[in-house]
């Protein structure tokens, strides 16, 4: 069983100046284990593509299967249900919540999942990633490098089959971004899942089994 498969993946959404394709009938298969970077210009899909893949949003037409389960069928809520603890996010812009420390971002997705020992394995994943002495730190309190350390290990904590990545270097300098490479490929090393990559870091992308590129809403 693939890990994701996606057919006549399409969204489209209306503004001012009329309907806009934003996806165009991509086709795409993730296999277990496999590590795939997803790479283009700015405005080809790309992040939207991982959007609909891990059902942060609904495709216009199109079906998607994620670990087994038919996203398309359903709701919000539904969607959720199928990430909790089987899917990690690591994001450009690190996503954390601002009023809750190092070690309570961590352990949310523990909690949100019903996965008991929350406060250990978030510590213990903290730790980790070389932040033991942050964890009552708010993100406000912490350099982009080391918020991003803790999105990693968020991302980590439950375990996931699968981890979507979106540009995870984007907002960090050569040298950070290179230790949250090793990071991150390490902890997926170690577990096996798979893993979809949005980059515009070649460097990064050859990193991953197989890379796909992206032109006006098409895989090419």
């Amino acid at each position: 069983m693939n890990t994701i498969q996606a057919s006549g993946l399409t969204k489209r959404v209306v503004t001012a100046e009329g309907e806009l394709v934003i996806l165009d009938e991509v086709d795409i298969a993730l296999s277990a284990g496999e590590a795939v970077a997803v790479v283009g210009p700015s405005g080809s899909g790309k992040s939207t593509l991982l959007a609909l893949l891990a059902g942060l949003d609904s495709a216009s037409d199109g079906q998607i299967e994620l670990l087994g389960s038919q996203l398309h069928a359903l709701d919000e809520d539904g969607r959720a249900a199928v990430r909790a603890g089987q899917v990690g996010f690591v994001f450009q812009s690190f996503q954390l919540l601002p009023g809750l420390t190092a070690l309570e971002n961590v352990m949310l997705p523990l909690e949100l999942a019903g996965i008991g020992q929350a406060r250990d394995r978030a510590a213990e994943q903290l730790a980790s990633v070389g932040l033991a002495s942050r964890q009552k730190h708010l993100p406000s309190q912490l350099s982009g490098g080391e918020q991003q350390r803790v999105a990693v290990a968020r991302a980590f904590v439950t375990n996931p089959k699968v981890l979507f990545a979106d540009e995870p270097t984007g907002n960090l300098d050569q040298n950070t971004g290179d230790t949250i490479v090793e990071l991150m490929f390490g902890m997926r090393a170690s577990l096996g899942c798979a893993l979809v990559l949005v980059t515009h870091d070649q460097r990064l992308a050859a990193r991953c089994d197989r890379v796909v590129t992206m032109a006006e809403g098409r895989l090419l």
